[in-house]
């Protein structure tokens, strides 16, 4: 079960990767981001199309368009939403930095576990080239990396946090391709984390 069901969720931007958007604009984008859910479900991202989002959406094709560029904008910027609005993960200093940690990590893993065919999509649409989802990528890598830091505190080891970005980003690659299944991801990230993060 994904932790995002279980963790209240912040309150989701209302700026695109393009421009800052109107309450009217933020509804419409809203709109096709559920909607591109909705057609993964029934489509797979195969059959993924922005025309189609948009149908499903109640949207013009054209007003589609001026949000998301491609099949693979829309999907991460779906990813991008649902990391944003994820709570940040309860952190104590009673906890080590290895439980704070391993809890941040399961957290990020389990993003997406609940919807196969989103995390199947965000695995190939993330690695596209198209200049829109480069954006997102850089404001997910930072997000992680905030999560992260925050969970080792102030005197995080940039070595450490770099190897732990690596360790979650593949788990998260691995079993959207289908190496491994995301309910394994968390006891498997707690063994990197208890090899990666001094104890103490």
């Amino acid at each position: 079960m994904s932790s995002s069901a279980a963790t209240p969720l912040r309150v989701v931007s209302t700026e695109s990767t393009r421009r800052r958007l109107s309450a009217k604009q933020a509804a419409t984008v809203q709109r096709l981001t559920a909607a591109t859910v909705d057609e993964l479900r029934r489509e797979g991202y195969e059959g993924l199309t922005v025309r189609n989002v948009a149908r499903t959406a109640g949207v013009a094709p054209a007003t589609a368009y001026t949000y998301f560029a491609s099949r693979e904008h829309l999907v991460t910027e779906v990813f991008w939403r649902r990391l944003e609005a994820l709570a940040d993960t309860t952190l104590t200093r009673r906890r080590s930095a290895r439980s704070r940690v391993a809890a941040v990590m399961a957290d990020l893993a389990l993003l997406v576990a609940d919807e196969p065919e989103l995390a199947a999509a965000c695995t190939v649409a993330m690695l596209s080239n198209d200049p829109d989802v480069r954006l997102l990528r850089d404001r997910i890598g930072r997000e992680m990396r905030r999560r992260l830091q925050e969970a080792l505190g102030d005197t995080a080891d940039l070595a450490v946090l770099t190897t732990l970005e690596f360790a979650v980003s593949g788990a998260l690659l691995h079993a959207g391709m289908g190496y491994q299944s995301y309910d394994a991801l968390p006891d498997q990230l707690e063994r990197v984390v208890a090899i990666v993060v001094p104890a103490g």
